[in-house]
């Protein structure tokens, strides 16, 4: 059995699958990887002895760009002769799927992990449905990785119900809890760091990872830790992950308050966020759209309470007072009431705690993802192939 994955940008074949095709491999599938160009290739190389095939592939509309990648797409099938396309990220899906259907690939699968059109309106909602439809057209099976996620897409009527799966419990990769486990980090390590950082050891920190853009939730994460800082004194907004101002910039009284407010820590890009969950209180993710964030997953596998957004993937993974609150999206005032909340009940912050990793635990092991995902590549192959 042959399996090709594709991915936008080769960060995702890095992160959102990683440790994947390595256990393919190990269970008898030939493993072909594919994605945009990007530094990270010859770490993903390194780590699973394979070359990425580099596509044309762009996060941004792009109609004559997009229709070579259909192009080089079907060669590079034409060429591998896959039995399996599996496509993950919204360009990798509709480029993927397209190219594969041409080449008559027998089993073509796409992993649906968020979809932009949730906060889009008018035309742009419109186009964005219609690419939808036509991957999901072009694709013999689609796995939305949350539950919510594959209802909201059958009524919507982005895809068929026949064609629409969850496998395990959601997630697209699932959390490795040897890796994710704050036992790692000694008291020495987690103090260091947070002298690095300029926290005190009686600051309380609450802690947000991804990008620092609109759609997470970051303009109204900043003015309600504003708010906050006027009611409770020693805490501390530590913001790791990097800006994308070319896709959906901050407005500009967020970037000025991030820059000019001594308690807000930015950290970039960092490669392993492990570090700043053992060092915070509380994770916030105020996002307005996801599938289902790994990023959830890894806090709770720390051991922190979350405050999240009522959305697709967050509400799923946090029940709303037992390893977390749950707020609606857009909301500064929910918000800090929510980080007020459990600033000011440490009684109550440590239960949810002790609750976060159990859950995890419970039904996100990264061995139960993987093979309920390779079952699924058996099965279909067994079934369409011979």
């Amino acid at each position: 059995m042959k399996l090709l994955r594709i991915t936008t940008v080769p960060i995702s074949l890095n992160k959102l699958l990683q440790g994947q095709p390595q256990y393919m491999m190990q269970n008898d599938i030939e493993v072909v990887l594919a994605s945009a160009n990007g530094k990270e290739i010859p770490e993903i190389e390194k780590t699973t002895g394979l070359k990425v095939h580099v596509l044309p592939l762009t996060r941004k509309i792009s109609p004559l760009t997009d229709i070579r990648a259909v192009w080089e797409t079907y060669q590079l099938i034409k060429k591998e002769k896959p039995d399996i396309v599996h496509t993950h990220t919204p360009k990798a899906g509709i480029v993927g799927m397209l190219a594969a259907k041409l080449a008559g690939v027998p089993i073509r699968m796409h992993t649906v992990a968020g979809l932009p059109l949730m906060q889009a309106t008018g035309l742009k909602r419109k186009l964005l449905n219609t690419v939808e439809r036509l991957t999901a057209w072009a694709a013999t099976e689609v796995y939305p990785n949350s539950y919510r996620l594959a209802d909201f897409m059958i009524q919507e009527k982005l895809a068929p119900k026949t064609k629409v799966k969850v496998l395990a419990n959601g997630s697209s990769n699932g959390i490795d809890l040897t890796y994710f486990n704050p036992e790692h980090f000694s008291k020495e390590q987690n103090a260091a760091l947070s002298a690095k950082l300029k926290i005190k050891p009686t600051d309380i920190v609450l802690l947000f990872i991804g990008r620092l853009v609109g759609d997470k939730g970051i303009n109204e994460l900043v003015q309600a830790f504003t708010k906050l800082q006027k009611q409770v004194p020693d805490i501390k907004l530590l913001l790791v992950g990097s800006e994308e101002p070319d896709l959906d910039p901050l407005q500009e009284l967020t970037r000025k308050e991030i820059k000019n407010n001594p308690n807000i820590i930015t950290t970039g890009w960092v490669d392993d966020v492990r570090p700043y969950l053992a060092i915070s209180d509380i994770f916030i993710f105020p996002s307005y759209r996801e599938g289902f964030p790994n990023v959830v997953l890894q806090a709770g596998a720390m051991g922190l309470p979350s405050i999240v957004t009522d959305i697709n993937g967050c509400n799923e993974i946090i029940t709303n007072g037992h390893n977390g609150l749950i707020i609606p999206i857009n909301n500064v005032k929910a918000l800090q009431d929510a980080m007020h909340s459990l600033l000011q009940h440490p009684d109550i912050r440590q239960k949810m705690s002790e609750k976060a990793r159990e859950e995890i635990e419970s039904k996100y092991k990264q061995e139960v993802v993987w093979a309920a995902l390779l079952a699924e590549y058996k099965s279909l192959y067994h079934k369409r192939v011979f």
